[in-house]
């Protein structure tokens, strides 16, 4: 089992678990939706073509040990309410720990975004996998920026990421 994953965590709400094939369909309105990924350039258009690509990362992540997203399941209901996790990333030629987290349209605005990120950072620095965090934010995107400062983290730099003009925030462990 990887390091990085929080499988068979829980939050207030939520329940962590490894994404499975299985998740495909439940995943896949969050393409459907141009604001999910209106900030991002460079995902193919075709939602299905989106969501499968994400998909092959997130198995290729696992198999290497790059981190990973896990999948959020409400506790209440048993739905997939969204992604989150610790991925290793390269940012400026310099590996970084990163919490990413994507969250189902209809499940926005309702505090999980950052719910699950808190999780990851507590379990990162709990389990001593890593002193600093980062969350790769476009410089769009307000509403993730609101998440990762509520999470504790501070704009560290601005910089290019895949392309795409992003913030790195960051949080250092106490």
């Amino acid at each position: 089992m990887s390091k990085y994953l929080l499988e068979n965590q829980t939050s207030e709400r939520l329940i962590f678990r490894k994404l499975k094939e299985s998740d495909f369909e439940e995943w896949l309105p969050f393409y459907h939706n141009p604001k999910s990924t209106q900030y991002w350039e460079g995902l193919p258009a075709d939602p299905i073509e989106a969501c499968t690509s994400q998909f092959d990362r997130v198995f290729e992540r696992y198999e290497n040990d790059l981190g990973g997203m896990n999948a959020l399941i409400s506790k209440e209901t048993g739905e997939l309410v969204g992604i989150c996790g610790l991925l290793v990333q390269m940012v400026d030629n310099i590996e970084e720990l990163e919490i990413g987290y994507s969250i189902l349209p209809k499940f926005w605005l309702q505090g999980y975004a950052f719910e699950a990120a808190q999780k990851c950072k507590e379990f990162a620095f709990e389990n001593s996998i890593s002193d600093s965090l980062i969350s790769i934010i476009h410089v769009d995107n307000v509403p993730s920026q609101k998440v990762a400062q509520k999470n504790g983290m501070f704009l560290d730099k601005t910089t290019t990421y895949k392309n795409n003009p992003v913030h790195i925030f960051r949080v250092k462990r106490g």
